[in-house]
């Protein structure tokens, strides 16, 4: 088992509160005012103090640390490859791929538990047995027609008369591990691994009351970016950036007033909330109904018919109007959940690569990882997931939209506000990996508060490359 515990966090010195000089209201402060209070977990905040050391330039572009990364990372940690309804029927499959490697993630019977992954190569001669994914009966090489089961099994040798040396029982397709959470199925290539639910810590019990095996995905698109897939990644998980690279936003997204929260003994998880309907520390103009009116523009979930109430804020306004249309759209009341799980931006990071969103709103997450073999590329993808039908019904999930690195995310219509946002961050990463390259500073700064994730990831980075 790769040997990275808790052990790398302990011992740093660690506040249950944010820092003194930061922008006021805080997230915290701005809760004290919302009609309906958040749970316990989201009064809290947490963060450790990692020291102020500057990130090393050249693990953005190094083959050479991208090699060690495809050996101490990609093989040995817990990665999401897909959600249950992209397997739903038994022998339907997906082909994940990571660098060099690839498998096969497959529905082998009825139950919930019922999945495998084989890796994705014929034992007679290395061909890859699926290029995408589909639903067989079995497995068979387009080469020569070896051919397995979908448990694994051996099942045919084309002229098996010359093949006396080969011991059917030991010529199963080998596996990775496989185990679900929340609707979503991971794999991990170590078969000494730490089980799912220890590796995920904190993430099940926030995620509780989020209800996400009710919840299908319902738009999943890709597209190759221009970058690291760290870079991709570390442009997601802070706000610092947003005055400059999304200015539209300022007056209803409350940029510095983000919690960032990093929790000692956790080595995996990491998280961020904005408040949405709030104007940023940064605009001078707080006037209500600009942000009222603003915000309904850009993002038109919010907009209602209903009369504006007198001397109710925009925030409150909204997370009403999120309450009635989520209620509205599941068929369950949540008209008690509180203000936050139902407006705001509630992100995790889970290491290495997977990024999902809480709350009961729209529920919606990103995955990066590499291109190929290339350190300098990525594959960025985003998923929306919408509530089930209340007998569980829902339609089959889609097929990825992909897109090249020269087409933008807002060709793809159904991203709606959001891709404009991303398409804003894709343009600065492109300078990012071009400026990286033409630096002559060795490391990359990091604030010591709102980049507080960043460094985290890098700290747990380290520690999988160190590890035995």
């Amino acid at each position: 088992m790769t040997k990275v515990t808790a052990d790398i966090y302990t011992g740093l010195e660690h506040r249950s509160d944010g820092p003194a000089d930061r922008p006021h209201p805080s997230l915290q402060e701005i809760y004290e005012s919302d009609k309906i209070a958040p749970p316990a977990h989201m009064r809290e905040e947490s963060r450790i103090d990692m020291g102020n050391e500057d990130i090393p330039i050249e693990r953005y572009f190094s083959k050479e640390y991208h090699d060690k990364e495809v050996e101490k990372v990609w093989r040995r940690t817990w990665q999401w490859a897909c959600r249950l309804e992209d397997i739903p029927d038994v022998g339907s499959h997906i082909v994940y791929n990571i660098v060099h490697d690839s498998l096969i993630v497959v529905r082998t019977g009825p139950g919930p538990k019922d999945i495998k992954a084989y890796i994705n190569a014929c034992l007679h001669r290395g061909t890859m047995l699926r290029k995408e994914g589909g639903c067989v009966k079995k497995f068979r090489c387009p080469f020569h027609g070896f051919t397995w089961a979908l448990d694994g099994t051996l099942d045919h040798i084309p002229e098996a008369w010359d093949f006396q040396h080969v011991d059917w029982k030991e010529f199963s397709l080998p596996e990775a591990k496989v185990d679900t959470w929340g609707g979503f199925v991971f794999i991990n290539f170590d078969q000494d691994c730490e089980d799912l639910l220890s590796y995920l810590e904190i993430l099940p019990e926030h995620f509780a009351d989020y209800d996400l095996e009710n919840r299908y995905k319902a738009i999943h698109v890709a597209k190759i970016m221009p970058c690291n897939w760290k870079l991709s990644a570390e442009a997601f998980v802070e706000a610092y950036h947003v005055p400059y690279a999304h200015p539209q936003s300022l007056p209803y997204y409350g940029d510095s007033n983000t919690q960032y929260d990093t929790y000692p003994g956790v080595r995996h998880i990491n998280r961020m909330i904005s408040a949405q309907g709030v104007p940023s520390p940064a605009v001078p103009d707080t006037d209500p109904e600009k942000t009222r009116t603003l915000m309904e523009r850009d993002i038109p979930f919010y907009k209602s018919s209903d009369p504006v109430v007198e001397g109710q804020s925009p925030r409150e306004r909204f997370a009403e109007v999120a309450r009635k249309k989520i209620s509205a759209a599941s068929k369950r009341d949540v008209s008690q959940v509180s203000d936050t799980v139902a407006l705001d931006l509630i992100q995790y990071t889970v290491f290495p690569n997977f990024v999902p969103y809480g709350g009961l709103g729209l529920s919606a997450g990103y995955r990066f990882r590499p291109y190929g073999d290339d350190p300098e590329r990525s594959i960025m993808e985003i998923y929306f997931l919408f509530p089930k039908a209340e007998d569980g019904s829902h339609p089959p999930a889609p097929r990825t939209v992909w897109l090249t690195e020269d087409e933008d995310w807002s060709t793809v219509e159904a991203l709606g506000s959001s891709a404009m946002v991303i398409d804003q961050d894709t343009d600065n990463l492109k300078r990012i990996q071009k400026g990286l390259r033409t630096t002559r500073k060795p490391g990359a700064t990091l604030a010591s508060y709102q980049e507080s994730r960043i460094r985290h990831f890098h700290k747990t980075l380290d520690a999988y490359m160190a590890a035995d």
